[in-house]
C-alpha cells in the first residue's frame, strides 16, 4: 500500500497530511520525532481528495468554524493503540481527559502509562485530539507538536486565538 502526502501551513507550523486509499493516516508535525509514525512508501500527491478535504477541515478548525472532523481515518497501530486512539475521538471539543480517564474508558483502569505511550504515538494529531489528554492534576504533558502547540490548540478550543486568515484554503498551497 502506498501513502500519499501534502503539506499545509497552519498557526502551529507546517503540517504534513498523509492518506492511504482507506483514509487519513497521519497528521505529522514540522519537527516530529523520526520514527514516531512509520508509514512506508510515502509519495507526494497534493491533489489527493482525502488530503484536500483534511486540509479544508483543519483550516476551518483553526478559523473557529469547525468543532468536529468528518473524515475517513486509517489508523495504523496495535489493537491497544487503536483502542486508545478511538477513545480520543470521543473527547468533546473544548474538554480534556486524563490518561487515567482514558484507561478507565477503555476498560483498562491500571493502564494509564500504556495509554500515555499510545497517546504519544497517535498518528492523526488534531483530528484524533490527543492534545485534549492532560496530566491528572491538569498539567500539560508531552505532545508530538510540542507543549506550546498543545497549549495553542486547547486555548483555541476554549475561544482564544481564532483568526479567520490563520490558515488559507488548500487550493492556495497546491
Amino acid at each position: 500500500m502506498t501513502f500519499e502526502y501534502r503539506r499545509m501551513r497552519s498557526p502551529v507550523g507546517e503540517l504534513t497530511l498523509v492518506a492511504s486509499d482507506l483514509g487519513l493516516a497521519a497528521v505529522l508535525w514540522e519537527d516530529d520525532r523520526p520514527g514516531r509514525v512509520v508509514l512506508p512508501g510515502i509519495v507526494e500527491r497534493p491533489d489527493h481528495p482525502v488530503l484536500l478535504e483534511a486540509d479544508r477541515q483543519i483550516c476551518e478548525y483553526f478559523a473557529g468554524k469547525r468543532t468536529a472532523f468528518m473524515l475517513p481515518l486509517d489508523f495504523r497501530g496495535t489493537p491497544f493503540q487503536k483502542q486508545v486512539w478511538t477513545a480520543l475521538l470521543a473527547i468533546p471539543f473544548g474538554q480534556t481527559r486524563s490518561y487515567g480517564d482514558i484507561a478507565r474508558e477503555i476498560g483498562r483502569p491500571t493502564a494509564s502509562r500504556a495509554v500515555g505511550a499510545a497517546n504519544g504515538r497517535n498518528p492523526i494529531s488534531i483530528i484524533a485530539p490527543c492534545h485534549r489528554v492532560i496530566g491528572t492534576h491538569g498539567a500539560l504533558t508531552g505532545f508530538a507538536g510540542g507543549i506550546e502547540a498543545k497549549r495553542y490548540l486547547l486555548t483555541l478550543e476554549n475561544g482564544g486565538y481564532v483568526n479567520q486568515t490563520a490558515c488559507r484554503q488548500a487550493e492556495l498551497f497546491a
